[in-house]
């Protein structure tokens, strides 16, 4: 494979110092902010939390430069050559500094990052946002996404997205919907990392060459040629209006459905493709390396017999794997005890159980009304509209995938197209790992706190641990035929009223009527807080968070002060919800 073999290309090259003096980035013109939100919907602080999330990208981004300094001179000998005792070391601090970034977006305001910093497990880190808006503002405020921003601790480990024909059952991938395939650099993290950089609601760089653009005029230009190959971001010849190309973010009006509006050649074409290449398998080392997926957790540490849980980590534990079934999705690498008396004397199948089956389920999430990509129904300065649907969307999850449709990305396979009905409404399982981390200073996702706020599922529904456990506990006990923001009086949202699901479809039955007591499902939730790394060696740069901590009221009911009532839902649009093979049975 021509792309395997140009990645062994690797000779040695001596590592240039790097400065770590200036600023990351030279902001480029900014379009008017674009704000078409209801009150309430954009949180109030959004532009304050953003700059303060940026602050803190740019001090790792300093960190990481220098770790790129120290590192001893590149000694590149054998068949096939190798980067000898500081390969690992250099394609991580690579990944690293391409990680906190800015530069890598359109405005150079945003970096992969921006939605994922090391304090919230690498999701989300403004808890004004995971409270209201749920998807993130993008490099054009406030453009913004429609999904929470998944974790990527452990994403490395999923495999490629493949169809188990005798389960008649996808497992593999990376994203909600599974759209990064890994289906060309034989890694769905690696390219998980291609997408943000060119989606016009996060980094918006209009085409994939721009990466390839602003690497080539990056402060670690040393660091990548040491990695890759010296003059392998070099040779490029770049129209004279590239930078003005790449400072405006895709989708406006000006491009078109030109995908790639910076004209090279096609030899520069492919080498621009080998570079974005390296960008992902880069940025995937990073995510794969103990600074972000470093096994280090209670759990871990129990594992081995170096830490023993408390009386409700355990119960919790044995809850997990018993009358709660979490483990038949979240898998533990141990047995399961389903029935009373049953003992698990099962031994840990790995030693780093990855907390997931890297498969799809739909739990019956319902409308989140406050997803700010109901919202964009208008075009901003730029001429671009996100969302011309606006409630008449639905999320199908994978089932939009494998139709190749709107607000997804285009299916590589298309034999699986006709599995599409069977999987609207269905999301990635992701790992447990990490769900219940947070800053050192708020170090909780638990009111009353002092807690950080969190998002939990796709759609950030689910605001924290003990909702998220109490939901699968009780979907089934508490259902009502309403849209979220409309329980009957009396009820409380969350605790005994559950709105009906967006998609009923291909809906997971395994849970929904567990059991469980109040007292198991508050140890499950310690249980699952053990599954936080950090507990065997600090998580680096888990104390960076400069916010504010939340504090006061209940997890039961945690965010219920921010709910608002669903609009009435016109139908699913046909932009969704008539791309064949139809949804079956039709989504109203």
């Amino acid at each position: 494979m021509k792309v395997l073999l140009q990645t062994c290309a690797v000779v040695a090259v001596p590592l240039l110092l790097v400065s770590c003096s200036g600023a990351n980035a030279a902001n480029p013109t900014t379009p008017p902010p674009y704000n078409p939100y209801p009150s309430g919907i954009l949180p109030a602080n959004a532009e304050s939390e953003t700059a303060r999330v940026q602050g803190e990208v740019q001090g790792i981004f300093q960190q990481a430069l220098a770790e790129a300094n120290a590192l001893p001179p590149a000694n590149v000998t054998g068949q096939p050559p190798t980067q000898q005792g500081s390969g690992y070391r250099a394609i991580m601090t690579l990944g690293k500094l391409m990680n906190y970034d800015v530069n890598m977006s359109a405005l150079k305001n945003m970096a992969c990052a921006s939605c994922h910093m090391p304090y919230a497990g690498f999701g989300g880190p403004i808890p004004s946002v995971n409270l209201t808006m749920v998807a993130y503002p993008g490099t054009y405020h406030f453009r913004a996404g429609k999904r929470t921003p998944q974790r990527y601790t452990y994403s490395p480990y999923f495999p490629m997205l493949q169809l188990d024909n005798t389960a008649n059952a996808f497992f593999g991938g990376n994203f909600w919907d599974g759209r990064s395939t890994g289906y060309l650099l034989l890694s769905a993290d690696a390219e998980q990392a291609q997408h943000p950089p060119v989606d016009s609601q996060e980094m918006g760089l209009p085409d994939t060459a721009c990466i390839a653009w602003r690497l080539s005029q990056s402060q670690y230009v040393a660091v990548f040629e040491r990695v890759w190959g010296a003059g392998s971001l070099t040779g490029i010849s770049w129209p004279s209006n590239t930078e003005q190309i790449c400072s405006t973010p895709e989708g406006a009006a000006t491009f078109g459905t030109n995908v790639t509006p910076v004209s090279l050649s096609p030899v520069d074409r492919n080498r621009a493709n080998v570079i974005y290449d390296h960008w992902g398998q880069s940025v995937s080392a990073f995510e794969k390396s103990v600074e972000v997926s470093p096994f280090s957790s209670k759990f871990d540490a129990y594992m081995k017999g170096k830490y023993t849980m408390t009386t409700d980590e355990l119960a919790g534990y044995n809850l997990f794997k018993g009358k709660g079934n979490c483990n038949s999705c979240h898998l533990d690498g141990r047995g399961t005890t389903l029935s009373p008396g049953q003992i698990d004397t099962s031994t840990a199948a790995q030693v780093n159980p990855l907390f997931t089956c890297f498969g799809y389920t739909n739990e019956g999430l319902p409308l989140n009304p406050r997803d700010a990509f109901y919202y964009q129904t208008t075009p901003d300065s730029l001429g671009f509209t996100a969302n011309p649907d606006g409630f008449g969307y639905r999320d199908l999850g994978m089932g939009t995938f494998l139709r190749s449709g709107f607000g997804s990305a285009p299916s590589p396979n298309a034999e699986w197209n006709s599995q599409a009905p069977l999987r609207d409404g269905r999301f990635q399982v992701s790992s447990a790992r990490n769900a219940g981390m947070a800053p050192s200073q708020c170090p909780t996702t638990e009111a009353p706190g002092p807690y950080f706020q969190k998002g939990f599922f796709h759609n950030g529904y689910i605001k924290s641990l003990k909702q998220l456990v109490h939901f699968y506990n009780t979907r089934d006990v508490y259902p009502y035929p309403v849209t979220s923001g409309h329980c009957p009086a009396g009820k409380t949202e969350k605790v005994d009223c559950w709105p009906m699901p967006e998609v009923t479809n291909n809906l997971d039955m395994t849970v929904g009527k567990l059991g469980l007591t109040d007292q198991e499902e508050n140890q499950i939730v310690a249980f699952l807080q053990t599954l936080s790394d950090g507990y065997t060696v600090p998580y680096p740069n888990v104390n960076t968070f400069t916010g504010q901590c939340s504090t006061g009221g209940s997890a039961s009911t945690q965010g219920n002060e921010t709910l608002i009532a669903t609009p009435t839902l016109p139908p699913c649009s046909s932009n969704v919800c008539a791309i064949p093979p139809l949804p079956n049975p039709a989504i109203p």
